[in-house]
């Protein structure tokens, strides 16, 4: 194989991330063992600091900590030409900008490396399958083509070190604290929540549910959670089984435009140009409708793979919403079935490595009531056990005359619950958020 098909086909920023996750993250080094060679990056300055962490990695299963143990590493690197003469000036620079680089997206950073590494492993397999196939070894080509098709992540599931892992954590805290890496969170949109919530927003491998009685704004909620994570760059996936795509277009050109509902029509050319114009930056958007109780997990599953081979990786998936789901395996039992459905899209989440946000309705009884706490969740309060995230929304009449709400985090796994926020609406434009009064 050529030297060319060895490099990396990433842009030179991807690159950089590759090699700042090298210098400073174990289990990066961990789950890509034998995926990276210094040969494929670009940068012939990153390609040797690369080399310099990958080859103490493979000695000590670590990487080099603390200012000394570094400078000591890039000096054997030196001694062993690692680096050109021209270029080893440069390098404590290097390393600084390394060390500043903001590193949110670990996880797709990985898939990005194995995917590359088991397509450079296939290309190698059917080069030496032709002269297997010219020979008649038949069973050495299956051989050979399953043992490149096997590259990929290296599965961390020898456990979790608790004591070897102290230093990792420390050096974790003071890089957020510090502001060189961010939480993996997908945005809310809400400023104050994104704050209460562990992750920084919406939790990665984590299900999230919004809570309400019948049009309690459900819908609009979801639709504000999509918006703000696209526009903030996450690509988003909408996946209806109440309303059909295009009203939930509708919705999004006014929550967006900043028009009202009744007056899209007549502003059509004005809420086109506002969206065009707010477009900028954005991640993808897709909006997929099924019908009620049609969709099951593995097909939200062979949904999302099926724009994974095409080169698309959704960060996040909005359902509205779950309870109109159908399980995998019908049952004669309800509870049963909503069990599957609720545990069977969590594990999609875990498994895909991205936000699932949600909705499900209260009981009569909660209806009623002035806050929805969970066991006031319709049908079965094992789904209030199963998400990581539920949050109700609640509103007395009066508060609906103000287009008020309180938002009250009524089940949390990763953060505290009990907590409150009071929001303003403007459902009219389809905002469920259209700023926060304060929290309680």
């Amino acid at each position: 194989m050529s030297e060319e098909l060895e490099k990396f086909q990433f842009d030179e920023a991807f690159q950089t991330t590759i090699v700042a996750l090298l210098c400073r993250d174990v289990d990066f080094h961990i789950r890509t063992d034998g995926l990276i060679k210094p040969e494929q990056f670009s940068n012939e300055l990153e390609a040797g600091i690369a080399s310099c962490f990958l080859e103490y990695f493979q000695k000590y299963r670590t990487i080099p900590r603390g200012k000394g143990a570094i400078t000591e590493v890039i000096k054997d690197g030196i001694v062993k030409k690692k680096f050109r003469k021209g270029v080893v000036h440069e390098i404590p620079a290097t390393l600084t900008a390394l060390n500043d680089v903001v590193i949110a997206d670990r996880d797709f950073v990985i898939d990005k490396v194995a995917e590359f590494a088991r397509h450079q492993a296939l290309k190698v397999a059917i080069l030496e399958s032709v002269d297997l196939v010219d020979k008649g070894k038949f069973d050495d080509v299956e051989r050979v083509v399953k043992r490149a098709s096997e590259v990929g992540v290296v599965e961390t599931d020898q456990g979790y070190s608790y004591f070897d892992t102290i230093e990792e954590r420390k050096l974790y805290r003071e890089d957020l604290v510090a502001g060189r890496i961010s939480k993996s969170g997908i945005t809310t949109g809400i400023e104050i929540m994104d704050t209460i919530l562990y992750h920084g927003g919406w939790g990665r491998k984590e299900l999230s549910i919004y809570m309400g009685g019948p049009k309690s704004g459900k819908s609009m909620a979801l639709i504000d959670s999509a918006r703000a994570a696209c526009f903030a760059g996450h690509n988003v996936m909408y996946v209806t089984l109440e309303l059909s795509a295009k009203i939930v277009a509708e919705r999004l050109d006014a929550n967006i435009s900043e028009i009202s509902l009744s007056t899209l029509g007549i502003s059509a050319l004005e809420v086109a140009d506002r969206i065009e114009t707010a477009r900028k930056d954005c991640g993808l958007l897709r909006i997929h409708e099924f019908p009620t109780g049609s969709l099951t997990p593995k097909a939200l599953v062979r949904l999302l793979h099926h724009y994974k081979a095409k080169g698309t990786t959704f960060d996040m998936v909005v359902l509205d919403y779950l309870d109109l789901m159908a399980p995998d395996y019908r049952t004669t039992e309800s509870i049963e079935n909503s069990k599957q459905i609720y545990t069977g899209v969590r594990a999609i989440a875990q498994m895909e490595n991205l936000a699932l946000v949600s909705a499900t309705q209260t009981n009569r009884e909660g209806f009623q009531q002035a806050v929805q706490r969970m066991e006031h969740v319709s049908e079965d309060i094992n789904k209030a056990r199963i998400v990581d995230l539920l949050i109700s929304i609640n509103s007395t009449e009066d508060e609906k005359a103000r287009q008020e709400a309180r938002l009250y985090f009524a089940a949390s796994r990763n953060q505290e619950d009990g907590i409150t926020i009071r929001v303003k609406q403007a459902l009219e434009r389809a905002k469920f958020i259209a700023r926060v009064i304060g929290k309680e």
